[in-house]
This record gives C-alpha cells, sequence and structure tokens, in this order.
C-alpha cells in the first residue's frame, strides 16, 4: 500500500532576533572581556575576542533573524543563554508542548483529530531527555493510540522519520503515522562564539503520512526516497549523559554545538546533489519534471550550490525556495518550513523534493508527487 503526505504543521515562537540585536549583543560582552582580561591579553596569554558584524552574518549565511523560545536572555551580555525553566514531571515538557502545536496544525489540515493517529514519532535533533519518549508524551497530549517513539538523525531527521513512517505503513503497522520536529535549537548554540552565534533558531514542524486509501483528496504521494549516513566530526555537540560522568564536568564550550563549516560545505554538497539526482534517476524522474526543491536550510550558498549540481543550471528561488532568511537553521524542521510555506500552487501530477542534510553526515531526499 503506498503512502502519503496528508499534511504539514508549523508552529513559530513569537519573538524574532534580528542579526542588528544579536550583534549588538555579542560585541557587548567581546568589549566587556577583552577590557576586564586587557593585561592577559597584552601578555598573550588570552586571546582578545573579536567582535561581530551583521554583514559578515548575512554574507556567510543568508540569515536575517531567527525566531527563539527565549529573547531577553539570550540578547543579555551577562547571560546570553535561553532561561526556559525547568518543569515538574507531572507537567508537560517543552518539547511535547511544541511539538503538539505544529501536530494540530496538521491535523486540522487534513480533518484528522488525535484518535485517528496510530503511530507518532517525534524526530528531532534536540531531544531534551532519554526516557520516557517525548513521543509517547505527545501521544498521550493528542489521545492518539497504537505506539511512539523518539529517533534523532540531525537535521536529517524529517526526512528519515518519512522514510520509517512509509516503512510503518507498508509492513501493517500503522495507516496514519504523526512524524512531529520539535526544535528549541537555541538550547545548544554558544552565544558567546563568533563563527556560530547566529546560525539556529526555534521551531516545531510536523508530518501527517497516510496510506493512500485514507489519504486526503491533494495529498503528496511518496514516489521514492533515499537515506544516507557517513561518519563525520565536522559537526559536534558533546552534551549528553554521560558529561556528568567526567570529573572535568559540563561548563566547556566543547559541551556546546560546534563545526567546521569550510569541511562540511566542501563535503556535504556533492554528496547531497548525487544522492538526489542518483533517487532521481531511479524514480524515473527527469530533472525537468522538478517543479521545487524544498532543500534543508542551513546555508543559503550550500542550497544554491546544490540546486544548480541537481537541475545542471542557475535556479531562482522559486524553484528552491529560501526560509533560513528568518527562521535561521532550524535542524530537522527547515525542510519541512520550506514546504510548508511553498507548496500551495502545486497541482495534480506537479513534483517536486524534500531534502535534508547535516550532521553525521546524514542525508535523506523524498520524492513526492501531488495527487
Amino acid at each position: 500500500m503506498n503512502s502519503l503526505i496528508s499534511a504539514t504543521g508549523l508552529w513559530t515562537p513569537k519573538d524574532s532576533i534580528s542579526n542588528d540585536e544579536l550583534v549588538a549583543a555579542f560585541n557587548t560582552w567581546s568589549d566587556k572581556f577583552n577590557t576586564e582580561h586587557a593585561d592577559e591579553i597584552a601578555a598573550g596569554t588570552i586571546e582578545a575576542k573579536p567582535v561581530s558584524n551583521a554583514d559578515f552574518i548575512l554574507k556567510a549565511s543568508g540569515i536575517k533573524s531567527r525566531f527563539v523560545i527565549s529573547k531577553d536572555p539570550i540578547l543579555n551580555p551577562d547571560i546570553m543563554a535561553p532561561r526556559i525553566p525547568e518543569r515538574s514531571n507531572d507537567q508537560v515538557s517543552i518539547l511535547a508542548e511544541i511539538a503538539v502545536k505544529a501536530a494540530k496544525d496538521a491535523l486540522a489540515k487534513a480533518g484528522r483529530e488525535g484518535k485517528d493517529i496510530d503511530a507518532i514519532i517525534v524526530a528531532c535533533s534536540n531531544l531534551q531527555r532519554a526516557y520516557p519518549a517525548i513521543a509517547i508524551e505527545v501521544q498521550k497530549e493528542l489521545g492518539a493510540g497504537g505506539f511512539a517513539f523518539d529517533m534523532n538523525v540531525a537535521c536529517s531527521s524529517a526526512t528519515f522519520g518519512i522514510e520509517t513512517a512509509r516503512g510503518l505503513i507498508a509492513s501493517g503497522q500503522a495507516k496514519s503515522v504523526l512524524v512531529c520536529n520539535p526544535e528549541i535549537c537555541s538550547g545548544h548554540l554558544n552565544f558567546r562564539d563568533r563563527d556560530s552565534h547566529f546560525i539556529f533558531g526555534d521551531v516545531a514542524t510536523a508530518i501527517l503520512v497516510e496510506r493512500e486509501d485514507i489519504a486526503p483528496e491533494g495529498a503528496w504521494e511518496i514516489l521514492g526516497s533515499k537515506l544516507i549516513t557517513q561518519f563525520s566530526n565536522n559537526i559536534r555537540n558533546n552534551f549528553g549523559f554521560l558529561n556528568r560522568g567526567a570529573a572535568e564536568g559540563t561548563s566547556d564550550d566543547d559541551t556546546l554545538f560546534k563545526q567546521n563549516g569550510r569541511s562540511v560545505f566542501k563535503e556535504v554538497v556533492p554528496m547531497v546533489a548525487a544522492l538526489i539526482t542518483e533517487q532521481l534517476e531511479k524514480c524515473n524522474v527527469p530533472t525537468a519534471d522538478i517543479k521545487r526543491m524544498w532543500l534543508h536550510q542551513a546555508n543559503l550558498s550550500m542550497n544554491t550550490l546544490i540546486s544548480k549540481k541537481v537541475m545542471g543550471k542557475d535556479v531562482d528561488m522559486a524553484m528552491a525556495p529560501v526560509v533560513l532568511d528568518t527562521y535561521a537553521n532550524t535542524s530537522s524542521a527547515g525542510s519541512i518550513i520550506a514546504f510548508n510555506k511553498n507548496s500551495d500552487d502545486f497541482v495534480s501530477g506537479d513534483t517536486g523534493l524534500i531534502c535534508s542534510f547535516g550532521a553525521g553526515y546524514s542525508a535523506g531526499v523524498v520524492i513526492v508527487r501531488k495527487k
């Protein structure tokens, strides 16, 4: 039995931080640090902190602003991190809360209720706990039946989740699978690192994948998909449950997000372009038939080059729409935001592809056609 994407959902935080706001906070902190450590800097025992620049951020990434769960503490030079109060175990977790908001948006578009769902996958980069699974909490909040589980393939989690949902439907385990991508990326971002303090934003998306015989009119047929992984340390986050077992503690910068951006660009672009091209050939879909590519929203230059390699020519933003200018990198949710906001003009028979890629390395592509 074929699987279709019946609907997608989106939840966006109310607060946004512009590049200018972010740079002002960073530079205030940097200037204060350099003043307080002037003697050590002069002696050469420590390095001076650099300043950031809004034009540099835009040129390096294409990002102009980002939505965040907790704005004011991030912009406070004495904090420069979100402040999300811990909740008691009998309260809904923040990750489940935003996943449910995106899920309800998707369910409403498909004319579904929680009780109609018989499997839930929370597929994201930034899971706030090991167990019980966030997905089971979402299942409870929605009143869904069946089963639920979490999965993490970093920025590729959404496409991996779609393919996992398709497999569950093909095996008869479920007929309606909800994939949720709640991402609070600001929680692990080092806002005192000039090279990465601007990269991420917070958001939640959801994808409803259903068996063909129950999917609503106008759903998206999944023609085929392909997943790949290849180990690399070029994007890494060491904050995990074993850190408290280390005498050194958990406050080092090494426990936060870090990446070797140049290597990532050089290695990921050809890998993803080849993945897309091979899967299009396998599905017998000529590149000329692709109306749109909804790509992972990490870096504008990466997406521009991937699109050019796949299509064999320069393409405009109508072909590969950009949302990272206002959302920044939202990890697994990025390609789904692009799809959610830039697919209403498709008619029956139009074909496109959803592609995500990131840490691991990992990458996934899903070829879809409007029914």
